[in-house]
């Protein structure tokens, strides 16, 4: 048995440790969404609300998390949901990422970047997400 990783596990003692994996990698997610968000806000000086967009897509992920210790089946499908519109809002990014490494002049490279990196992070989400519904429906038990 795993000790509680996050301050909600001691709370939520009916959810095996087994089950908590995709939670905790939800969490995870959000966290590193938030961060992101930050980041990218103190680097480019403040200048915009935008940059926090990651952020703000970090907290809804988290709230999703929450629902997903209380309906793992739910929270998990709407994180999944989440993850797919975050990797949809931000692909275009990933085509200009060629022109950002080559030094040509962008518009805006540090949101080219951050959007860059969300729809990497939002593609690695989704495929955890989707092992985990696989695993789930052969009955492993992932959430």
């Amino acid at each position: 048995m795993l000790p509680p990783l996050l301050p909600w596990q001691a709370i939520t003692p009916h959810v095996s440790s087994q089950a908590m994996n995709m939670p905790r990698i939800i969490f995870v997610f959000a966290v590193i969404f938030v961060l992101l968000g930050i980041g990218a806000y103190l680097v480019t000086g403040a200048q915009s609300w935008t940059a926090l967009i990651p952020t703000i897509f970090g907290l809804l992920l988290a709230l999703a998390g929450g629902f997903s210790l209380k309906s793992l089946k739910h929270g998990g499908h709407v994180a999944a949901l989440l993850g797919v519109i975050g990797f949809l809002g931000t692909a275009k990014s990933l085509i200009k990422l060629p022109a950002l490494f080559s030094g040509a002049p962008l518009d805006r490279p540090a949101a080219v970047a951050t959007q860059a990196v969300m729809a990497v992070l939002c593609i690695v989400f989704i495929a955890l997400c989707v092992k985990s519904f696989i695993d789930a429906r052969r009955g492993k038990k992932a959430w």
